[in-house]
């Protein structure tokens, strides 16, 4: 009988010496060096060895010589070529894949024939043996073939270009997976015969574990399906069967720690246990393992936190009921630091209360416990929506998705979820907001309350079902179940209805069950519908609420945000949410966004709303977005529909349709509608013109009819049309009609418009005019004098212009301000339409010129004269002919500028209107009674101030008072936008008036005020006005009271920061020292340089800083300027060389430490510089910060001290004047010549005197213990405070003070205060 074999802990260990060993076991005895051996003698050896195996017994490879002829083939596996190693795994596998029946065979040999127990001792031992020795060799097999497969990995990485070593052309892969699926075959198998009832021996055990635990950390090895199926039943057998459960837990939490590819694998493997042998105990071990694990752990390993959190959602989800009965010792880890840990477990628990209590079986107890955990499971997920982390109040709302989604989510606790995500939308962090809005967006999808969700609806609804349920009488039964089955119906009508298949479901499921009920109570069923209409009802009133906040979501920074908040309005959209579509409209000006995504979301959007319909329908839609548009959202929109014309969204028979709408080819169109489809034609003629040259006349037929007066928009809407056609329809429409001029001039002459919509309709029709007329000039010039005939019909333009004031003020007494109104309006457009049209034909020439210049000539004779045209143009060149053109051509165009406005030339029609202009606006108590007159002609003179230099320098302080003083606001409005553009036009005029410019960010209006920031925005950030001292006014605007206008400060401020080198960073130090003088509120100031200072992102920049600053404290002596100061060095960020700065610039700062506020400031900045300051520096902090509190506690000191001292000061005086007005009472029988001899006038003299001796004598007189009191004379000549001291001595007579004191002092103590106490003591006695 062959020794045993005894498992080794490695393969070679087998050839070691075993003298510590009292039993005898299997070793090698005369292992063959493989690797010596010649190709032929090897292959003949392995095929011998494999022979032996094949031809003899299952237990040859018990006899020595087998066994070192085995253990020498498979020592040195990797030299074999790939037939031989088929032939050696082949033969060990089939061996032991026959061994196992044998066993099973062996056993009920065993149990029939119990007498002869030596034989089959014998043959059980001979069994356990081979099984050992096949295993353990077919497992050493599979680690060395692994091992040699991961360094060959390893060695391809640097040898390129060779080819594969064909020691691998075998298909191992098959091989390892049977290897693998035999081995978990033996463990399953019934082995208590072979070890006894003790079960398997621990070694074997722990030698295969072992080796799946090894395989295992291959990827390479668990993506083969076969193999890992096997390894997986391995792991469940030793772990259930074989009772290893604490040394199995122990490998796979490592493995997950340590892999993080192994986590859904080994939940695979734990979640097969449980299910193949009956026994969750690995499971359970597992949970409880990481259970007792100490959280501070997880807080330390984030790797190994995310890897064990990932495999405990992946066991929830294989095992849900056996994780909710041990989901208690994961529950503390809630209050761990690692947010991991608690996403995780957020994760479960959304596992289980979705799949751990759907079953019904058991008795009541039963299932109301399970209802009762499932509802503290739900109360955590609730909890943990208020959750420290982000990433845990992210995860928690996507878990309620997940339940959204698998309708685990009851109608009871619906409305609770819906209102957390709803105050999850006003959350710091876009990944919370991001997963609140496609939580909501699901809930939507999912609702359980039908597809309409109108808040009428369901008010209706529920206020007719109150009513029956109020009015039933529960003995009638059968009408009870009559009026019950039609309002089910409506209710299931409903339910079907809805939008989503799980909500189909779950509503038909609904269905049966109400059908049911109707049968047994009809009472019941109507007290369901009311509490289902009152839930619905609050879903739909809270989803309604949140239209504010979504709009201000659509303005949000994170791309994130506005993307899921487009998804979710087109959502309530969809369920007829109130305020959806107001709320979409909102989105149209997020086309002219940067960020391209954004733009293709509104685009997408867009196109899914409005264009995914049928023509006509598309047509109307689009017709009635542009008719409620406003004029920003007109713009975005017109990019849109230009932008899908271009890529054919909107097609021709969209177009066809609209064009039929236009034309009132369809019955029932109002006008609106007709200028509605003319505006969208207008923008799709911006990619196409030609879409309007089809409908030419209709343009000008309908556009300026008789429907043009039932819609005064509509002759505005063909104005721009007829600017919007091609170079082609304006040439066609020139030679075949002169209706349209016709038609223009009368929509500007006459007064059939009404006044607002006249301005607008008249600035198109002269732009019209100037765009497609020949000779706009001689046109324009016919509307001018027209609309002059119309206001001064009586008197002439030279009456009007040379008249003075008073004839001004009796003439428009006379005259319709309406009429002059729109008379100054058209004059003023006309020059400078006229002024645009004098730079078109300008730049027309140039190119023109330019193009005859490149152009070759085309002559026969090119040879000939090519020697002579280019000595031609070599002469122009020197001689600066073409320079001569161009500056002819720009003299020209300056010159017929300057005639524009210009009145020296006698046919100069503007010229004339001009002075009449600047007198009428002049007359400011005039046009005070005419607000609209004044909007009109300030409006007109800016236009001719814009055109003409000279003009505008004469008449800027006009301008300035009026956009200071206006009492309209629009006018002020207009005057501020006006100053923008003849900035830009005359920066140099308006330079010395920047401060002025400014001063309009302080106008009472805010609409003045936001016209001012954008103004001065547009103009600073485009390097159009240098940044003046005056940007302090801008800061300020960044708290303003108004909310637009506080945006706009601080998106300047955004944008500003970008340009260059951060231009705020050299702004800073002057806007803080003006803000520090404007007397701002506290928290106003704190925020502006909060703010400010979060703009400056460059280290050395703020160390440059924290100079600027500390020298500041050196030249300030106002304790406000003190704490506003500190206040901003706490809020920059300090690095190591700023802190050393700040260090060495405490004397600088040093006087200004004993105010408590500018301690705390410093605090804050130490707290700051200790947070990321390394061992060495923080010993440098900690002596800053001693000696900081050193200094405040020494100044504290000393001001407690002066105030002492102050304090004894003010009791002394106290008590000196209570002793002289107690001796004048005593003496005041005295005679009034002594009374005057003793009190001499201060005015005589030596009064300088008196003020340089006064501390001296002060100082003698209190070494003589006397009392001094202390008076303020005001001098009768010129004023001067003086001080003076009169000392009083008890006890002494009056001769012998006079004595006592010194002339001088006589002088100044007597002085006119102490005559006014003696006379009003005189006046008492009296």
């Amino acid at each position: 009988m062959a020794p045993p074999f005894v498992f080794p802990s490695s393969l070679r260990d087998l050839e070691r010496d075993t003298d510590g060993d009292d039993e005898p076991s299997l070793r090698p005895q005369n292992p063959v060096a493989v690797t010596a051996l010649r190709a032929a003698d090897l292959e003949e050896f392995v095929k011998g060895a494999s022979f032996d195996l094949s031809d003899k017994e299952l237990f040859c490879i018990e006899e020595q010589e087998v066994f070192d002829g085995i253990y020498s083939v498979v020592r040195d596996f990797n030299c074999l070529p790939p037939a031989l190693k088929f032939n050696l795994v082949e033969t060990l596998r089939s061996n032991l894949s026959v061994l196992l029946p044998n066993i099973d065979s062996l056993s009920r040999a065993s149990l029939s024939s119990p007498s002869d127990a030596t034989p089959i001792i014998d043959r059980i031992a001979s069994h356990r043996n081979a099984l050992n020795i096949y295993s353990f060799f077919l497992l050493s097999i599979v680690l060395t073939e692994e091992s040699a497969a991961d360094s060959c990995t390893g060695a391809k990485v640097t040898a390129h270009g060779r080819k594969k070593n064909p020691v691998y052309a075998w298909n191992w892969e098959t091989q390892r997976g049977r290897i693998m699926n035999l081995i978990a075959n033996s463990l399953e198998a019934d082995l208590s015969l072979l070890f006894g009832p003790g079960g398997a021996d621990e070694r074997y055990l722990s030698f295969v574990s072992k080796c799946v635990f090894v395989l295992c950390e291959s990827q390479n090895v668990l993506k083969d399906e076969d193999t890992r199926n096997g390894m997986c039943r391995i792991i469940g057998a030793i772990a259930t069967k074989h009772q290893q459960i604490s040394q199995i837990s122990a490998s796979v939490l490592h493995l997950i720690h340590k892999f993080d590819f192994t986590v859904a694998h080994l939940a695979e493997a734990v979640a097969a246990a449980e299910k193949r042998f009956g026994d969750g105990s690995l499971a359970i071990s597992l949970i409880r393992e990481i259970g007792r694990t100490d959280p501070k752990d997880y807080a330390r390993d984030g790797v190994g936190a995310d890897n064990i959190g990932r495999f405990l959602i992946e066991l929830a989800d294989r095992l849900p009921k056996l994780m909710s009965t041990n989901i208690g010792v994961l529950v503390p880890h809630f209050g761990g630091e690692s947010y991991k840990i608690r996403n995780a477990l957020v994760g479960v628990l959304g596992k289980l209360a979705a799949k751990a209590f759907k079953d019904v079986e058991g008795d009541s107890s039963a299932h109301s416990l399970r209802l009762r955990s499932k509802q503290a499971m739900l109360e955590i997920l609730i909890e943990r929506c208020r959750d420290v982390s982000a990433y845990t109040r992210s995860r928690v709302l996507q878990v309620w998705a997940e339940l959204c989604e698998q309708n685990s989510i009851s109608i009871g606790l619906w409305n609770e979820v819906a209102s957390i995500a709803s105050g999850r939308l006003e959350d710091k962090s876009a990944i919370v907001r991001k997963s609140a809005l496609q939580l909501l967006i699901t809930m939507l999808q999912h609702n359980p309350f039908g597809p309409q969700l109108r808040t009428a609806t369901f008010e209706a609804t529920l206020e007719k079902y109150k009513e029956k349920l109020q009015g039933m009488e529960p003995p009638n039964p059968d009408k009870d179940e009559l009026v019950n089955d039609s309002s089910l119906d409506e209710v299931i009508m409903g339910q079907d209805e809805s939008v989503s298949d799980s909500c189909l479901a779950s509503s038909q499921d609904h269905n049966d069950h109400d059908a049911t009920i109707v049968d047994i109570t009809n009472l019941e069923q109507i007290r369901a519908l009311v509490a289902s209409l009152e839930a619905g009802l609050r879903f739909s009133k809270c989803i309604t609420s949140l239209m504010p906040t979504l709009v201000q979501l659509l303005a949000s920074s994170s791309a994130t945000d506005v993307e899921n908040t487009i998804l979710l309005l087109m959502r309530c959209r969809q369920f007829q949410i109130e305020g959806s579509e107001a709320a979409l409209r909102k989105m149209l000006p997020l086309v002219f966004s940067q960020d391209k995504s954004i733009y293709e979301a509104v685009e997408s959007a867009f196109i899914t709303i409005y264009t995914r319909k049928s023509p006509t329908e598309t047509a109307k839609s689009l017709l009635n977005l542009a008719i409620d548009c406003s004029i920003g959202d007109l713009a975005a929109l017109e990019s849109l529909v230009s932008s899908l014309v271009s890529k054919a969204e909107i097609s021709s028979s969209t177009v066809s349709a609209l064009w039929d709408y236009f034309c009132f080819n369809i019955n029932g169109v109002r006008p609106v509608q007709s200028r509605g489809a003319l505006s969208i034609l207008c923008m799709a003629a911006k990619s196409s013109p030609s879409i309007l040259g089809t409908h030419l006349q209709d343009i000008v037929d309908i556009g300026f009819g008789r429907w043009a007066k039932e819609e005064p928009l509509l002759a505005r809407t063909a104005c721009l049309a007829l600017q919007r056609l091609s170079e082609e329809d304006k040439g066609k429409l020139i030679n075949t009609t002169s209706r349209v001029f016709a038609a223009l001039q009368g929509l500007i002459t006459s007064f059939s418009l009404p006044e607002k919509i006249w301005y607008g309709a008249a600035d198109k029709a002269i732009s019209t005019i100037y765009t497609l007329h020949p000779a706009p000039e001689i046109f324009a010039t016919d509307i001018a004098k027209k609309s002059l005939n119309s206001v001064f019909s009586v008197l002439g333009m030279e009456d009007v212009s040379n008249g003075g004031e008073t004839h001004n003020d009796a003439f428009l007494s006379s005259v319709s301000p309406s009429k002059l109104g729109r008379f100054l309006f058209v004059i003023s457009h006309i020059a400078l339409n006229h002024l645009v049209y004098i730079e078109t034909s300008v730049r027309k020439i140039q190119k023109q010129k330019r193009k005859n210049d490149k152009s070759e000539p085309t002559t026969e004779n090119i040879q000939a004269d090519a020697s002579k045209s280019s000595e031609a143009q070599g002469i122009n060149a020197e001689l600066g002919l073409g320079a001569t053109i161009d500056i002819a051509i720009e003299s020209l165009a300056e010159r017929a500028e300057k005639e524009i406005v210009c009145c020296s030339s006698e046919k100069n029609l503007i010229g004339h209107c001009g002075p009449f202009l600047v007198k009428l606006c002049r007359n400011l108590t005039l046009l005070q009674k005419f607000p609209e007159l004044q909007a009109s002609a300030m409006l007109a003179l800016c236009r001719l101030m814009i055109i003409d230099a000279e003009f505008c320098e004469a008449n800027l302080q006009i301008l300035f008072t009026v956009a200071e003083s206006a009492p309209s606001k629009v006018v002020r409005s207009n005057c501020t936008i006006a100053l923008g553009d003849l900035a830009v036009r005359f920066p140099n005029l308006l330079e010395p008036w920047t401060e002025y410019i400014y001063a309009r960010l302080r106008d009472p209006s805010a609409s003045v005020r936001k016209n001012a920031v954008l103004v001065i925005s547009h103009l600073i950030l485009n390097d159009m006005m240098k940044v003046k001292g005056y940007i302090n006014e801008m800061a300020v605007r960044i708290e303003d009271e108004d909310e637009r206008i506080s945006s706009l400060g601080k998106l300047f401020f955004h944008e500003l920061s970008k340009k260059g080198s951060n231009p705020i960073y050299n702004l800073l130090p002057d806007i803080l020292g003006r803000l520090c003088n404007q007397h701002l509120k506290e928290e106003t100031f704190c925020n502006i340089m909060q703010f400010l200072i979060s703009s400056i992102k460059k280290d050395k920049q703020m160390e440059s800083l924290v100079d600027k600053l500390c020298n500041r404290f050196a030249g300030v002596n106002d304790v406000r300027q003190w704490e506003y100061i500190s206040y901003c060095l706490s809020q920059l960020t300090f690095t190591e060389k700023g802190l050393k700065k700040l260090i060495d610039n405490f004397k600088m700062f040093e006087h200004a430490l004993s105010e408590d506020s500018v301690m705390n400031h410093f605090r804050s900045v130490i707290s700051k510089c200790k947070k990321f300051a390394k061992p060495e520096l923080k010993v440098c902090i900690e002596e800053f910060e001693e000696k900081l509190s050193k200094v405040h506690q020494e100044k504290k000191e000393q001001e407690a001290t002066t105030k002492n001292a102050e304090a004894h000061r003010q009791r002394i005086g106290s008590l000196d004047e209570f002793l002289v007005t107690k001796e004048v009472g005593q003496n005041s029988s005295y005679s009034a010549e002594e009374e005057t001899s003793e009190v001499v006038d201060p005015s005589v003299d030596s009064n300088t005197e008196d003020k340089e001796n006064m501390k001296e004598c002060s100082d003698n007189i209190c070494t003589e213990n006397c009392q001094t009191s202390t008076t303020f004379t005001e001098s009768e000549d010129d004023g001067a405070e003086v001080q003076s001291t009169q000392t009083v001595h008890k006890g002494l007579s009056r001769s012998r003070i006079k004595k006592i004191r010194d002339p001088v002092l006589e002088d100044s103590a007597d002085s006119a205060p102490v005559r006014r106490v003696a006379r009003s003591s005189r006046r008492q006695g009296r």
